[in-house]
């Protein structure tokens, strides 16, 4: 057998089904179960492809599909893929996010991917599929793409860029890929008196009160606090889902790291600091204690979650790891007709949700 058998045959083996389940496109494409063990499995296993993240998307009159093909002589492949209907349209748009997925997935398994999706967007009504694949940036692969039918999305929904960090190493290696600076930080914060903790359910509040402070201060969105619990209640279960806090010698929380599991990887999806937690480095103890837990845990990646601005590029860089580009995301357009007009049903609504929140603001 192949590492990605082996790997595959014990994901399946610990959830206490048979190997051959997830090698079986029919049976992955109805048993959660056996999809989940296959994505756990692979050497790019992705939390937003598991079951747990399809109920997490509910709420938002999202559901959920499967489309798996079994290649010849190759692994299966395949995506779960959220739908979402437009109110009064026929037609509903799919989205995989970071999918599709498999032991291996080249252009050839992209376009077989493409011809599986025509087939089965006809009984969806699909408008469009749009796709972000967990596969580098190749000018071949994307050359592959396009002659499949598939076009290129400027924008990405999930992040593009990325660092990994490889965790099967020694404690020694990884502390010794930070940069000087960052482990004098680390130290600091632990003279200072700072303590990481890994919390539960009951210490989401103050995950929240510290991601909303670091939302308002850095100017981007962030959502009501029960969609953050939605996420910890869906993964939670299933050991999937890590909070971790630092506090001040006092008990002050300062930062926060939301992290999710999933087979191989750690990933660090959502964090937040005080102005304390800043003037203290809390926050590079926290990553760091973040990593070294991962590694303890017996993960073998850890996924830093993007690179979203200049200055988090620079300090998730002081970590080590590697930067990873993404192909980014391309969508396969099968009903132009459905997709012209949910676009247009999009464009609209942004435009009166603007002019409400205008009107808003003037009183």
């Amino acid at each position: 057998m192949t590492s990605a058998d082996d790997r595959l045959a014990g994901a399946a083996a610990a959830v206490g089904i048979a190997a051959s389940a997830i090698r079986d496109p029919a049976v992955l494409e109805t048993d959660d179960r056996a999809w989940d063990a296959f994505v756990a499995g692979l050497p790019t296993p992705s939390f937003t492809q598991v079951t747990a993240w399809a109920r997490v998307k509910q709420p938002n009159r999202w559901t959920a599909t499967r489309i798996v093909i079994a290649p010849p002589s190759s692994p299966p492949i395949g995506a779960q893929v959220l739908l979402r209907r437009a109110p009064g349209l026929p037609w509903a748009l799919g989205y995989a996010a970071r999918g599709p997925l498999g032991p291996a997935v080249g252009a050839d398994a992209l376009a077989a991917f493409a011809d599986a999706a025509r087939a089965r967007g006809e009984v969806l009504r699909l408008s469009h599929l749009r796709i972000e694949p967990e596969l580098e940036q190749d000018p071949a692969l994307e050359a592959g793409l396009a002659r499949a039918g598939w076009r290129r999305v400027a924008r990405s929904l999930q992040p593009q860029v990325t660092r990994l960090i490889d965790v099967t190493r020694s404690e020694e290696a990884l502390w010794s890929d930070l940069r000087p600076k960052w482990r004098q930080y680390v130290n600091k914060a632990r003279r200072g008196g700072v303590r990481v903790e890994a919390a539960g359910a009951q210490q989401l509040p103050a995950f929240y009160t510290l991601y909303e402070e670091t939302a308002r201060r850095a100017g981007f969105i962030q959502r009501e606090e029960h969609s953050y619990r939605a996420v910890w209640d869906a993964f939670a279960p299933a050991g999937m889902a890590r909070l971790l806090l630092a506090r001040a010698a006092d008990g002050t929380p300062l930062a926060t790291l939301f992290l999710l599991g999933c087979g191989r990887r750690m990933t660090e999806l959502y964090g937040g600091m005080s102005v304390p937690g800043a003037d203290a480095h809390a926050n590079y103890l926290l990553k760091w204690e973040a990593i070294r837990r991962a590694r303890d845990e017996g993960f073998a990646e850890y996924d830093l979650w993007g690179l979203a601005s200049p200055g988090i590029a620079h300090f998730k860089a002081g970590f080590g790891g590697r930067e990873v580009r993404y192909v980014g995301a391309w969508e396969l357009v099968l009903d132009p007709l459905g997709r012209a007009a949910l676009e247009t049903g999009r464009r609209v609504s942004i435009a009166l949700a603007r002019a409400v929140a205008s009107l808003r603001d003037r009183r």
